[in-house]
């Protein structure tokens, strides 16, 4: 059984505090210890194949679905609605591909906004690409929210998806996925969300959403690397990912990773208490003590990316006027963030998510995002805050 704890500043298991403030959690988490405490022992003594029927196969399979009840009961969904992937771009490769190629269309209509992750974007390239597939990217707003009355209008018949993300991975922003959902539904689309940066963060139900599909990982919840999950609602047809055994309803062949799957439960199970216990309302005090401590420090120079309320409770994403991302991060090695997604954080180019809410080049290459998580604490605000604050002035 995972325990719970505390989070305190004086007890930090990950090893955290003998290197930089860690403000890069939407990139990746820390393995939480009682998450790899759980996992640890599918690695060693049970071992077994939990398609096997022997006694070797019972304690794995026993853990495998205690797992699967985990993480549906953080999304509000049956246990036997979730698929595990490798990962949540495999789970979004699912989700899409899967759709798709189930509906059987020749030209079938994908949609899905700007602003979303490569994993969902570079697929709808390939459905274009492979299989004939006509997509349609929406634009949104400067906050980088997508309007429902925008997706309403570019509805047809031959709309077999639409896959539009919880919360911005960049900037935190939460789409109005239930408003967007019901009119995907009323043209007789399935709606599918990739809720990689919202699972754990906030409170999640699919059946309040009304998706289809939505998209879980591991590493953005204290998991592993190399876990995730593909919540299905029963009834919806897709096409298999990968093909073979019959494992995973089918639609995953495979012999299942039961350690990861069982570390993907335990962090699910810690994620539950946090939402119930306060988590998020603290991590938004510490987002905002982080910005205000800038913009004071900072007058007028300090800008905020993305809306100032729909947003996750832990994601702070600004520029300063005249100070390149790149340039502040590094001249503040007391500070590990990112200047945009991981996936583009070598790249001295505007984030593709902020070119498409409307910030000029400049503006773009100025963002930092800054992403709090389970063991920040106000010790750790205060000496990032004073870390950029000294860059900053240095820089200009």
């Amino acid at each position: 059984m995972v325990g719970f704890f505390v989070v305190d500043p004086r007890n930090d298991p990950t090893g955290l505090s003998d290197g930089p403030v860690y403000l890069d959690y939407n990139a990746t988490t820390p393995v939480d210890p009682r998450v790899a405490e759980a996992m640890t022992p599918y690695l060693t003594t049970w071992f077994g194949n939990p398609s096997s029927a022997h006694r070797y196969a019972e304690r794995p399979r026993q853990a495998l679905a205690a797992a699967r009840v985990q993480v549906a009961g953080l999304i509000g969904a049956r246990p036997s609605e979730l698929v595990f992937t490798a990962s949540g771009s495999e789970a979004n490769l699912l989700a899409l591909r899967g759709a798709v190629l189930a509906a059987g269309r020749p030209r079938p209509h994908v949609v899905t906004q700007a602003t979303e992750h490569p994993a969902v974007l570079e697929t709808c390239r390939a459905l274009a690409r492979l299989h004939g597939a006509r997509v349609t990217t929406l634009p949104v707003n400067g906050d980088g929210l997508l309007d429902a009355g925008t997706l309403e209008a570019a509805l047809t018949d031959e709309t077999v998806l639409v896959s539009v993300m919880a919360a911005n991975n960049e900037t935190g922003a939460l789409q109005p996925i239930a408003d967007l959902a019901a009119r995907a539904h009323a043209r007789g689309a399935l709606f599918h969300c990739d809720a990689a940066q919202a699972a754990g963060k906030i409170p999640i139900d699919v059946r309040a959403l009304g998706v289809d599909l939505l998209t879980v990982a591991g590493h953005k919840m204290y998991a592993p690397k190399g876990i995730g999950a593909l919540y299905v609602r029963d009834g919806v047809p897709l096409e298999p990912v990968v093909y073979g055994g019959g494992q995973e309803r089918g639609l995953r062949a495979g012999t299942e990773n039961v350690a990861l799957a069982v570390a993907l439960g335990a962090a699910a199970g810690l994620a539950v208490h946090d939402l119930a216990t306060g988590a998020p309302a603290r991590l938004t005090r510490l987002r905002d003590d982080l910005h205000r401590r800038l913009t004071e420090a900072l007058p007028g120079r300090v800008h905020l990316n993305g809306p100032a309320g729909d947003r996750l409770p832990n994601t702070l994403n600004l520029g300063i006027d005249g100070v390149p991302g790149s340039d502040l991060l590094g001249a503040a090695p007391a500070v590990a963030a990112s200047t945009g997604s991981a996936c583009h954080s070598g790249a001295h180019t505007p984030s593709p998510v902020l070119s498409a809410m409307g910030l000029d080049t400049g503006r773009a290459l100025s963002a930092v995002r800054l992403s709090l998580g389970r063991w920040s604490t106000e010790t750790c605000v205060e000496t990032a805050a004073a870390a950029l604050i000294d860059a900053a002035r240095v820089i200009v």
